[in-house]
């Protein structure tokens, strides 16, 4: 039988994602090699059209119907937009007297920052598909947020980042819209064209996806670079940074699992509340950073990769937790998914 390598063997027991293993790579390639001159000006232009691609192909392949149909189970997914546009942002004004002597302005930023992205789609389904939980509902709820957050995170990094962003004047808004809601609506307009098609290539327009992502990480990063927005990330504010993340990944995931009880959702509406409700997207926030920071989004996206990172580990361990647990008797499970999201998953 053929053994594994070491290399192998000791990379599968990471616990490191390997797509922020490629972000990391790429934060580091940006740090020794940041792009300088005529090469600053390619990558900005390569980081741009990175960004429309994203938000054509999320537009194309986002199932709007179906997400607007699941407003019918409604009370779930309000509870997911509360839990991602309001509770999230409460907790990050709040941390807001770690500054200076916990974080610097800069990464509480940032922190504020991922507390207005919308919610992941992909793990939050993955995770409650393994925790035996309402799959359909963390379709449709991951897919409303998405939908939502392409409008509100924007509006509300206008609103709580202020100077941050430039201020919430019609600029930064005119440029979010025309570099991010446009390809987005270009893409949701075509879908019913090319949808099929790329249901079909999925696995290569994931590549794609991030592929360009990296593309606008690069960008991104070696622009902090050259601009100096480094000097105060010390080995200490970013450890310090993980402890605050840590902190509220705890308080979200105890909220949502506690909270819905209370509610009085079933057991499977519960998993999908915690974990499309606790969740961050990576692949909406980074774009996002790009257009509305500039030379400092690197900086502002650093506790988004951060966080993305945690949630993974986070919410394995807690998927495997909620699957060992023994199946609800016949007829008890939650039933209260609509057609449209049931079609979603086949």
């Amino acid at each position: 039988m053929h053994r594994p390598s070491l290399l192998r063997r000791v990379t599968a027991r990471l616990p490191l994602d390997p797509y922020i293993a490629a972000l990391l790579a790429t934060v580091l390639l940006a740090t020794v090699l940041p792009a300088r001159g005529r090469g600053a000006t390619a990558a900005e232009n390569a980081s741009t059209g990175a960004i429309a691609l994203l938000f054509f192909l999320y537009g194309a392949r986002l199932p709007t119907r179906e997400a607007l149909d699941g407003l019918r189970h409604w009370r779930l997914h309000l509870t997911v937009l509360l839990c991602t546009f309001a509770l999230f942002p409460l907790l990050g004004l709040a941390a807001r007297p770690l500054v200076p002597y916990v974080l610097t302005p800069e990464l509480y930023t940032g922190l504020l920052f991922l507390c207005l992205v919308p919610s992941t789609v992909q793990s939050s389904i993955a995770y409650t598909s393994m925790a035996r939980g309402n799959v359909a509902a963390a379709i449709c709820a991951g897919s409303l947020s998405s939908l939502v957050g392409v409008l509100l995170t924007p509006l509300l990094a206008a609103v709580l980042l202020g100077g941050s962003t430039g201020g919430a004047g019609p600029g930064p808004l005119l440029s979010v819209a025309l570099r991010l809601l446009m390809p987005f609506l270009a893409g949701q307009l075509l879908r019913r064209w090319i949808g099929g098609l790329l249901l079909r290539h999925g696995r290569v327009l994931g590549y794609a996806d991030r592929g360009s992502i990296l593309v606008v990480v690069y960008g991104a990063f070696s622009a902090g670079v050259v601009g100096g927005v480094w000097h105060e990330v010390t080995p200490g504010r970013l450890l310090a940074l993980l402890v605050v993340e840590a902190a509220l990944l705890a308080t979200m995931l105890t909220l949502t699992s506690r909270g819905t009880r209370r509610l009085g959702f079933d057991r499977e509406d519960r998993i999908a509340i915690t974990f499309a409700g606790s969740k961050k997207s990576l692949s909406g926030g980074l774009p996002m950073a790009t257009v509305l920071f500039g030379a400092h989004a690197g900086l502002a996206a650093l506790p988004l990769m951060l966080f993305h990172q945690l949630q993974l580990m986070a919410g394995a361990v807690l998927a495997k937790h909620y699957g060992r647990q023994p199946p609800l008797p016949a007829g008890t499970t939650g039933a209260r998914v609509d057609t449209a999201c049931r079609r979603s998953t086949r």
